[in-house]
C-alpha cells in the first residue's frame, strides 16, 4: 500500500507541478482597463495617461492593464458614460459639467471662474461636499471617480474677430460640449452656444457653422486650430477640472490593493500632467503668436467675471458653489 501511494503521489506531481510552471501568474485574475479620451495621441494628457498606465501595470505585476484609446477610438464621451454605468470595464476623461447632468451641484466645477489654481484643485478635492457627490455618482449612478487632479488649463475664447468685453460675444456661435453648466456659461458670457463633437469642430469652422470656440491653449496646435482662427482672447473663463472615471461595478470587482493603486497613481500622473500643462501654456502661446495668431490679453475679466455668475443662477446651483468655497475657505 505504501509503495503503491508513493507512485499516486509521483504521478500526482508530475502533472500539477507542470502546470504550475507553464502558468506564471497561476492564481492571480487579470484586469483590463480599456481607457478612452477625445484628444489627440500629441496631447499632454495622451501621455500622461499612458504613465499611468505603465505605473498601475508595473505596480500589479501585470495583472490589471489599462489600454489607453486617443482621439475617441472608442466612442463619443455621453455614450461611453452610459456603457460605465452598465458595467462595462471602459474608463472616461470627462469633466464635472458631463457629471452634473446626474448630480446637479458637482458642475460648479466646470463653471466660469470657479477655481483658479492648481492648489484650489486639491482644496476641493478634500471638502465634505465634494467627497460626498462623488460617493453618490458610485452609489447612485454607478460612475467611480478615479481622480480629478487633471488641469487641462485655462479656456480662452478663439475666433476671427477680437474679443475684449461679453458684449463682443453677442450673436457670436461658439462651440461647447453639450453639458448644460457649458451651454449656461458660454451663453451667460455673452454667445451663443453651439453643442458639437470635438473632432466636428475645425470643418464646422471652415463650413461657418461656428465661429469660434472656446478651448484651452494646448488643444489649439494639436487641432490645427490656428490654420482657420485668427484671435487668442485670453478670457480664462473656465480653469478645465477632468475627471477620470470608470464603472463602480467594475472598479469594486477588482482587489482592494488594485482599487488602491489605481487611485494613487491617477492622482500622481494628473498632478504631474497638470503642472506640466500649466508651465507650457506660455511656449504653446508663444508657437501659436509665431504661426499667426494674435492674443487679445487686455480682455475685461472684471465684466467676464460679474456676467458669468448668471450661469450659476440659471441652473441653481450657486448654494451649491458657496458651500464648497466655504469648505475649502475660499470667498
Amino acid at each position: 500500500m505504501k509503495r503503491f501511494k508513493k507512485y499516486y503521489l509521483l504521478f500526482a506531481a508530475s502533472i500539477i507541478l507542470p502546470l504550475i510552471i507553464t502558468l506564471p501568474a497561476f492564481g492571480q485574475q487579470k484586469f483590463v482597463l480599456k481607457f478612452n479620451h477625445v484628444l489627440g495621441a500629441k496631447e499632454p494628457y495622451h501621455k500622461g495617461f499612458t504613465d499611468w498606465a505603465k505605473a498601475v501595470n508595473t505596480k500589479t505585476k501585470g495583472n490589471l492593464k489599462i489600454e489607453v484609446f486617443h482621439s475617441a477610438q472608442l466612442g463619443v464621451e455621453e455614450d461611453i458614460i452610459e456603457q460605465m454605468r452598465q458595467g462595462a470595464n471602459i474608463g472616461q476623461n470627462t469633466d464635472s459639467a458631463r457629471l452634473g447632468n446626474y448630480i446637479p451641484g458637482i458642475a460648479v466645477m466646470n463653471g466660469p471662474y470657479f477655481a483658479t489654481t492648481l492648489e484650489e484643485v486639491i482644496k476641493i478635492k478634500n471638502t465634505p461636499t465634494v467627497k460626498a457627490w462623488t460617493e453618490e455618482l458610485a452609489d447612485k449612478f454607478g460612475l467611480k471617480v478615479i481622480s480629478f487632479t487633471w488641469v487641462q488649463g485655462y479656456r480662452h475664447f478663439f475666433t476671427n474677430k477680437p474679443i475684449k468685453k461679453p458684449e463682443d460675444l453677442k450673436g457670436m456661435r461658439i462651440r461647447t460640449p453639450p453639458a448644460p453648466i457649458w451651454q449656461e456659461s458660454v451663453r451667460a458670457l455673452g454667445a451663443t452656444p453651439v453643442a458639437m463633437a470635438f473632432g466636428d469642430m475645425y470643418p464646422a469652422i471652415q463650413q461657418k457653422a461656428i465661429e469660434g470656440v472656446e478651448l484651452v491653449y494646448n488643444n489649439i496646435p494639436a487641432g490645427r486650430f490656428y490654420e482657420v482662427l485668427k484671435y487668442a482672447n485670453e478670457t480664462g473663463h473656465i480653469m478645465l477640472i477632468n475627471f477620470e472615471v470608470m464603472s463602480a461595478k467594475y472598479f469594486n470587482s477588482l482587489p482592494a490593493d488594485y482599487q488602491k493603486i489605481l487611485v494613487e497613481e491617477c492622482d500622481k500622473a494628473g498632478l504631474e500632467t497638470s503642472k506640466q500643462i500649466l508651465a507650457s501654456e506660455k511656449e504653446v502661446k508663444k508657437q501659436l503668436l509665431a504661426k499667426g495668431m494674435v492674443a487679445v490679453e487686455d480682455c475685461d475679466l472684471a465684466a467676464f467675471k460679474k456676467a458669468g455668475e448668471k450661469a450659476y443662477e440659471v441652473l441653481k446651483i450657486t448654494d451649491a458653489k458657496n458651500k464648497v468655497y466655504q469648505e475649502m475657505g475660499k470667498k
